[in-house]
């Protein structure tokens, strides 16, 4: 059963757009502002052509929305009275649990709208961003974010974070569950997130440091480097290298490859774990106390310590490196 939330229109300011010249070419600016008081948990849906968003959690029960916007653009008689109506009357929906922002991304053909909004911590958010830079933070979530072109910073959400990009690097911090990244072309780096990180890319490298949980990582161009690995580990990379630091031991299990690019495999003393390693094309060293079980010039499979969790290595062309933590 959902339980009904309320919203209340509480204040309304706009400011009048401004016809300034320069150099470059008249613009039109304008602003407004809102503020809805809630109750109960509350979705936020966003869309928006052209503009950043900064969006961030308050300790009140309301949501404040405030929009800059600049006309500008081939047409811009057009996009100019496009800035007038957006201030007179902002693209804002309100339902009994959910608000709008730019349901329409035609009405602002021409113009950009820099977004920044604080919602109640225990909100949810869902955006989609044309052009323009997004931070989402100090939320409950989840979070979904969709980008074509523009950078995207998540940090300090408790409930899982879905992030898909064309272009535009991507960072995740301080996370309380899962987080999936997927983007055609950028860097994505993520930090402390307990729960499962999973991250593909086509073009970029990939940092993973202090995962809580499984990590599954890979990029056609690009290194993979991942610090504190202790659970699942999934790392591959078409033309780079691929890095893990960790503790494989347990049931864990590593598999690493690369096509064109080396291995290097870091772990603490205490380690326990089947090692399995192939390099087609390069050597394999292991600089660690292993136990020897069959080795030749291509493949080497050996125990270190106990025994326990599994490590898979195998590169195309490229060396393999096991090595003491440091």
């Amino acid at each position: 059963m959902v339980r009904r939330r309320n919203l209340r229109f509480a204040v309304s300011v706009f400011a009048l757009p401004v016809l300034l010249a320069g150099c470059g070419g008249a613009v039109s600016s304008g602003s407004f502002d809102r503020t809805y008081e809630v109750s109960g948990p509350i979705r936020l849906d966003l869309t928006n052509a052209s503009g950043s968003v900064h969006i961030s959690g308050s300790a009140d029960n309301k949501v404040h929305i405030r929009g800059e916007i600049r006309a500008h653009g081939f047409l811009f008689n057009d996009s100019s009275k496009q800035a007038r109506e957006l201030s007179a009357n902002p693209p804002i929906e309100q339902k009994p649990d959910i608000i709008r922002v730019g349901k329409e991304l035609r009405r602002s053909n021409g113009v950009t709208i820099a977004y920044t909004i604080e919602l109640p911590r225990n909100a949810e958010v869902a955006t989609t961003v044309a052009s323009g830079s997004q931070t989402i933070s100090d939320i409950q979530g989840p979070v979904k974010i969709e980008s074509s072109s523009g950078s995207i910073a998540v940090s300090k959400i408790d409930r899982s974070v879905q992030v898909s990009s064309a272009s535009g690097a991507i960072t995740a911090q301080d996370l309380g569950d899962d987080f999936r990244a997927s983007t055609k072309s950028a860097s994505v780096n993520a930090a402390n997130v307990k729960g499962d990180v999973r991250i593909r890319t086509q073009s970029g490298s990939v940092n993973v440091s202090g995962p809580g949980a499984r990590v599954e990582a890979g990029t056609k161009s690009g290194s993979v480097d991942i610090a504190g690995a202790g659970n699942d580990v999934n790392a591959s990379s078409t033309s780079g290298h691929v890095s893990v630091k960790g503790n494989p031991s347990g049931n864990s299990y590593w598999n690493l490859k690369t096509v064109s690019g080396s291995v290097e495999v870091a772990v603490p003393p205490s380690a326990n774990f089947h090692l399995s390693a192939e390099a087609v094309s390069g050597q394999i060293n292991a600089s660690i106390p292993i136990v020897i079980e069959d080795q030749d010039k291509h493949n080497l499979r050996a125990r270190v310590g106990n025994a326990g969790g599994r490590v898979e290595i195998h590169t195309v062309s490229g060396g393999i490196n096991v090595q003491p933590a440091s």
